[in-house]
Order: C-alpha cells, then sequence, then structure tokens
C-alpha cells in the first residue's frame, strides 16, 4: 500500500510527541555571584527562570575567603560566557562584581540587596557605621579569621520569608566569610563606567536599606525596591529574574 506524502506527514505529527518550544537565544549570558555565609545554589530558581527565557546562565560558586579570590573565580566565568554579560552581584557579591565588571564582555552590573563599595573603600568600610534605627547584621565575634551570623538569629536576620525548614538549614551549613573578603579593597569600581542597577530590598536585616539607597544613588543606578528580606533570590525569584532581565545595558 502506498501512502501520500502529506498522509505520512500528517501520521507522523499524530504520532510525534508535542515538545515545549523552546525560547529564543537572548544573545546575552547572565554571570550570578553569591554572597557570604551561603554558596551558589541558593540561586537555583533564578538560573531555571533566566534558562527558560533563553539566557545562557553561569553560576559562580566564589569561596568567599579572599576578595582577590572571588574576583578571579568571576572572571573565571565571564571568561567562559559566550555573549556579552549582564553581571550580578548579591550581598558581598556586590562587591566582587564591582571589581570584576571592568571587563570587557561585562554590560551591566546588577546588585541585588548589594554592597557597592567606590575605590579605597571595602565592605568592612562600609559596614562599620550603623544606620540610625535599622538593625545591624548579627555577626558572630571571628573565629580563627573567618564570620558567621549567629545560627539563632539568622532566620530572622537573612531570609525571614523564606520557608522555616530551608532557613534553619542555611543558619547551620554556613559558609564562613574570610576576613581578607570582608576588608578586600575595591581599586577601580566598575559602576563608574558600566550602567547599574540596583534592587533594594526593603525588609533587609544585613544590608540596611537606607545604606543600599545610598550607595545605588552614588552608582547612577537604575533602582526598585522589593518588599523583601536579604535572600531576594530566593523569596522572589520570578521578580529578581525579571529584574535582571531589564539590566540589559540599554538605559540607566
Amino acid at each position: 500500500m502506498i501512502r501520500t506524502a502529506s498522509a505520512l506527514l500528517a501520521l507522523a505529527m499524530t504520532a510525534a510527541p508535542v515538545l515545549p518550544a523552546k525560547a529564543a537565544e537572548k544573545g546575552l549570558s547572565v554571570v550570578l555571584v553569591h554572597g557570604a555565609f551561603v554558596d551558589a545554589s541558593g540561586w537555583r530558581s533564578v538560573y531555571d527562570r533566566l534558562t527558560k527565557d533563553g539566557y545562557e546562565v553561569l553560576v559562580v560558586q566564589n569561596p568567599t575567603v579572599t576578595l582577590k579570590d572571588d574576583v578571579a573565580a568571576t572572571e573565571h566565568a565571564i571568561a567562559a560566557a559566550r555573549h556579552p554579560v549582564i553581571l550580578v552581584g548579591h550581598s558581598y557579591g556586590g562587591s566582587v562584581i564591582t571589581e570584576a565588571g571592568n571587563d570587557r564582555k561585562v554590560r551591566s552590573l546588577v546588585y541585588l540587596a548589594a554592597f557597592a563599595p567606590d575605590a579605597g573603600e571595602s565592605v568592612a568600610k562600609l559596614a562599620a557605621t550603623p544606620v540610625p534605627g535599622e538593625p545591624s547584621a548579627p555577626l558572630l565575634p571571628p573565629k580563627d579569621g573567618f564570620l558567621i551570623v549567629d545560627p539563632a538569629k539568622f532566620a530572622t536576620a537573612f531570609a525571614s520569608d523564606v520557608d522555616a525548614g530551608t532557613t534553619a538549614f542555611m543558619a547551620r551549613s554556613q559558609v564562613p566569610w574570610g576576613l581578607n573578603a570582608v576588608a578586600g579593597v575595591i581599586t577601580s569600581p566598575a559602576w563608574k563606567t558600566k550602567p547599574s542597577y540596583f534592587l533594594v530590598t526593603t525588609q533587609n536585616h544585613m544590608v540596611p536599606p537606607t545604606a543600599q539607597r545610598v550607595m545605588a544613588k552614588r552608582a547612577h543606578a537604575k533602582t526598585e525596591e522589593i518588599a523583601s528580606s536579604h535572600a531576594v533570590m530566593m523569596s522572589h525569584p520570578d521578580e529578581v529574574a525579571v529584574f535582571i532581565e531589564t539590566a540589559d545595558g540599554s538605559s540607566r
């Protein structure tokens, strides 16, 4: 029995599984840099959303022992990116992208509840002066050259809008933050030459909202605010992904 080409095509279309359409590639790469006390796994939901939307996404597992090494790890990811880069930093990761963002492949910088130091500044210097009326990070005294958040206060201070089981695990699996990272000094802040975007988290008990606003204004960043804890990439991954996607460098 001979079937026509059209009949065979109709049969094949009926038998073939229906696959979801792949998002068109954006021609942009996103490099995600985590902050202190956590690792790169906190980016998972944001990674999934950006990848689904067609971005190449690279996630830096920076050790947070020294600023120099964290910048080097980020530069390695930038070099591996196939497209111009949107460079994203959370918390202390903002200090890392401020230095690493000078790479010519970096199109724009995104600060999420982050530090954005100027030349000659470190996170330690920026955090040295408390903001009146706003909480300070509940850090325990340094031990063997590292800092951690008081585990009993971690959930409230770091991730009050993340589920309790997750925050309990985060408190007990903290990555100690090296004093050489905390005191790492910026030499050439990329936000002076690259378009910058800043998402201020207004319920943040680690980096005071007022301090975030001051740094965002100084960087001439396009700024938005969200009612979120410090762990905004975990509690509001959809909003974070959308914010990153707007940071293509076309506006400042």
